[in-house]
């Protein structure tokens, strides 16, 4: 199965670089003119017309060629993975993670620790409670 990989993956790039050669020595439409004036065109390998004929026609077998090579690598490579669930589940489950040790007691009792100083709205609340806590010792 690799090497029918391998061999499609050569395909494909060889049909390419075919096609971009292809593409890039074909005339544009303006070039067409210039040769039916005696431009020397005619006078070429394939005649005044027969390059353009040839090359398009060439061109066209090139990207089918690419296009069915694509659709082969994208067969072979989803073949494998029919009937699973997805990537998601071939994922090993996580490691439980281990319980964090709850901090130790503090010996002190709890007027004897600090309380930091309310701000805003909180701190005109505290303030009463605070009082009637003073006057209660």
């Amino acid at each position: 199965m690799q090497i029918l990989m391998t061999l499609t993956l050569v395909v494909q790039i060889l049909s390419a670089l075919v096609m971009i050669v292809l593409v890039l020595m074909q005339h544009g439409k303006g070039a067409d003119m210039g040769a039916s004036f005696g431009s020397g065109a005619s006078g070429s390998l394939f005649g005044a017309t027969g390059s353009a004929n040839f090359l398009s026609r060439s061109t066209a077998v090139a990207a089918t060629l690419f296009f069915a090579t694509t659709l082969m690598m994208a067969y072979f490579g989803n073949r494998g993975n029919s009937g699973d669930g997805g990537l998601m589940e071939k994922l090993a489950a996580p490691a439980p993670v281990a319980s964090v040790a709850a901090p130790a007691k503090s010996a002190a009792p709890l007027s004897q620790i600090p309380s930091l100083p309310a701000t805003g709205a909180a701190a005109s609340a505290a303030k009463p409670a605070a009082a009637a806590a003073s006057a209660a010792k």
